[in-house]
Formats: structure tokens, C-alpha cells, sequence
């Protein structure tokens, strides 16, 4: 059985034109240590005009039962 995890980023406005996202690296290596894996992304919102505001980070691991 595989047991899914999802944890929700958010863009961090650096200017008026531009966004960033700094810590999901420290997500990623901090369920990698937990024997989960990363599978992808998810966009969770998205503004008027295209761009991804939030999104969850899926991970994935094999639980024994």
C-alpha cells in the first residue's frame, strides 16, 4: 500500500512583477529523510492572469501493512 503526503507551497512576492519560492527544498529533503519520495506538483491557485500561486508538493511511500 502507498501512502501519499501533500504539502502546500506558496509564491512569496519578491516585486511587483515577480515571484519566488525558496523552501521547497527543505520540504523535499525533509520527507526524503522520512523514505518518502517526490512525484510531482499539484497547482492549487492560480491568478487572473495565469500564474501559479500555490501549489502542493506529492509524496509518496510504500507502508507495510
Amino acid at each position: 500500500m502507498k501512502k501519499y503526503e501533500y504539502v502546500n507551497v506558496e509564491y512569496k512576492m519578491k516585486d511587483m512583477v515577480m515571484a519566488s519560492v525558496s523552501e521547497h527544498r527543505g520540504i523535499i529533503d525533509r520527507y526524503a529523510n522520512q523514505g518518502y519520495t517526490y512525484v510531482g506538483m499539484i497547482p492549487t491557485e492560480i491568478s487572473a492572469n495565469g500564474c501559479i500561486r500555490k501549489m502542493d508538493l506529492i509524496f509518496v511511500k510504500d507502508e507495510s501493512l
